[in-house]
């Protein structure tokens, strides 16, 4: 016993047996409380075969939606056929008909099985008897690379899409029509897991649904952004902007650059100590998104919101001389010395590293923000950067600001520029830039910025673009939002996660949901799916399912939400 009691002896050979017939007795209602505290420890316990394990009890089995009109993102298409459904069980297989399939079936599987206690096998040869069918034949054309086609009958569960990333995103349906406790981490004894038979035909209204998330005013280790693209991914984001520097922080290691880890990366917002990705945790993340089907961008933010690279490397600054850390949460005061020499080798060389580093097309440049650094030296350099690169192959990203050095006006060398400005009227050259080619990341802070406060009692959060409430995230449509950008411009829509008031992932998550699922639902469904009170029903019956993930959440006023601890 731990720790040591002041007197105790042992009977040996005799011990009390808990069982099915035991009851609590409590002498007085001053010890009624902790009989029932103690009752509700061990009802945890005795639910699971194998005992607590260190592990909080199972939930007990409670009904999902059962509901294909609960399904968030809202679908293209979904009916379901009433009296029906699919009866998950120990003898259910999962057939995975094409190697391409199998990775998506091992996904699935691994998310089964922890509440169900089932083997689930994951087999390449038709099974005769109870299965899930994955394949990449028999899903409509319309569907095309990122949606699915999901049928339920009695009989079995077919998901057919044309892709592994259609498969994947029909996964993420398919565990909204389990009951909500399939999300807890350990087995649910004497649970069943029925799906409503019926039938859903999806695909995305937006190919880029993005999730940024900002490392670099407080660091958030490995696990919890893997935690985080687990999350997101529940509800079809398909990209991750990783903000990995700023005034506050340099979140990854460059070779031949040792300070920015040494001296850089030990500072965040407040008193904290900061930290770093070395470049193989980089990759981990990278791969750890990809096996999710979602494609991580770096962001490198320039030729403003370095103080953190200048802490570290004194010639990056005008005057040579290295600033002190900063821990605050201002912005426009550093530049880069955009001229320099010195500057030019150091982004060069953090560029090169980074295109090395990561698959996808995208590397953020950043350029917000930097009102520090003359008109004519930001163009110049932005442009300079942008070039850097294309010429390894990728394609630049920025703020909308960057549309000022004109890197998006030519055919050849395409650019996404992110919105962010509350305004809906942008400027001449974000137009201009726009009629070049420009495509556009839309992520208006009064409505995707998930870091503002849900109203003016929300003690997280920040409050100069809000407060921002569910419906505000909701109620606005990207195809129409910016003046003189036609619908064929936007590419998709971001919601974006600033860290100036996040200390721990229940922080994080707290701000997200529920309003990531907003603007994912947004980026994913038709317009014509469009209807707050719709969204808000869909939404409501998501709460079972984060209570048993453990995803800490705002249960916003305005939705009924079902009773639940």
């Amino acid at each position: 016993i731990l720790p040591a009691p002041v007197s105790a002896a042992q009977t040996p050979g005799q011990e009390f047996e808990l069982d099915s017939g035991t009851s609590l007795y409590a002498a007085s209602s001053a010890a009624a409380p902790v009989a029932d505290y103690l009752a509700a420890v061990l009802l945890g316990c005795t639910a699971l075969s194998a005992g607590c394990g260190g592990k909080a009890p199972a939930p007990a089995a409670t009904a999902g939606p059962a509901s294909y009109a609960d399904i968030l993102p809202a679908p293209v298409s979904a009916a379901q056929t009433p009296g029906q459904e699919f009866e998950l069980d120990s003898g259910t297989s999962l057939y995975a008909a094409s190697s391409a399939a199998a990775p998506v079936a091992d996904y699935l599987a691994g998310l089964l099985r922890p509440a169900t206690g089932y083997r689930l096998p994951v087999v390449s040869a038709a099974p005769s008897g109870d299965a899930i069918r994955l394949t990449l034949s028999g899903a409509p054309a319309s569907v095309g690379d990122q949606g699915y086609q999901l049928k339920v009958t009695s009989d079995g569960i077919v998901l057919s899409a044309q892709s592994a990333a259609g498969l994947f995103e029909g996964v993420q349906t398919l565990r909204q029509l389990l009951p909500a406790s399939i999300e807890s981490p350990t087995a649910v004894q004497g649970a069943s897991w029925p799906v409503p038979a019926g039938s859903v035909t999806d695909y995305p209204r937006y190919a880029y649904r993005g999730a940024s998330l900002d490392v670099a005013r407080h660091f958030f280790d490995v696990a919890d952004v893997e935690r985080y693209i687990d999350e997101v991914s529940r509800y079809k984001i398909d990209y991750l902007h990783l903000h990995l520097t700023d005034d506050q922080g340099w979140r990854l290691a460059i070779e031949g650059y040792p300070a920015l880890t040494g001296v850089g990366a030990n500072s965040e917002v407040g008193p904290g100590t900061g930290g770093y990705y070395t470049q193989a945790q980089y990759r981990q993340i990278v791969a750890y998104a990809a096996a999710r089907y979602i494609t991580v961008i770096p962001e490198i933010d320039m030729p403003g919101h370095v103080n953190a690279a200048e802490a570290a490397y004194g010639d990056l600054t005008c005057d040579g001389k290295a600033p002190a850390p900063y821990t605050g949460t201002g912005t426009g005061f550093s530049t880069l010395c955009t001229d320099k020499p010195a500057v030019k080798t150091f982004v060069a060389a953090v560029l090169k590293q980074l295109v090395a580093l990561t698959p996808g097309s995208y590397i953020d440049i950043g350029g917000d923000e930097a009102q520090s650094t003359p008109a004519p030296a930001y163009a110049s350099f932005m442009t300079w950067a942008a070039a850097q690169v294309r010429a390894d192959g990728k394609i630049p990203m920025g703020w909308d600001a960057i549309t000022n050095a004109q890197t998006g006006s030519t055919a050849s060398a395409p650019t996404l520029a992110e919105y962010w400005e509350t305004t809906e009227s942008p400027t001449p050259a974000f137009q201009a830039a726009v009629a070049a080619g420009t495509k556009v990341v839309l992520a208006p802070a009064n409505h995707a910025y998930l870091d503002q406060k849900y109203d003016q009692d929300t003690v997280l959060g920040l409050d100069w673009a809000g407060p921002i409430s569910l419906a505000q995230s909701y109620e606005w449509d990207p195809s129409t939002y910016l003046l003189g950008v036609p619908s064929s411009a936007v590419y998709g829509i971001e919601a974006a996660m600033w860290g100036e008031t996040l200390t721990t992932m229940s922080d994080l998550e707290y701000l997200a949901f529920p309003r990531l699922t907003a603007v994912a639902e947004l980026g994913w469904s038709p317009a014509s799916a469009h209807r707050l009170s719709a969204f808000e029903r869909r939404l409501a019956a998501q709460a079972p399912y984060w209570r048993a993930a453990g995803i800490n959440f705002y249960e916003a006023p305005e939705v009924n939400w079902p009773s639940g601890g």
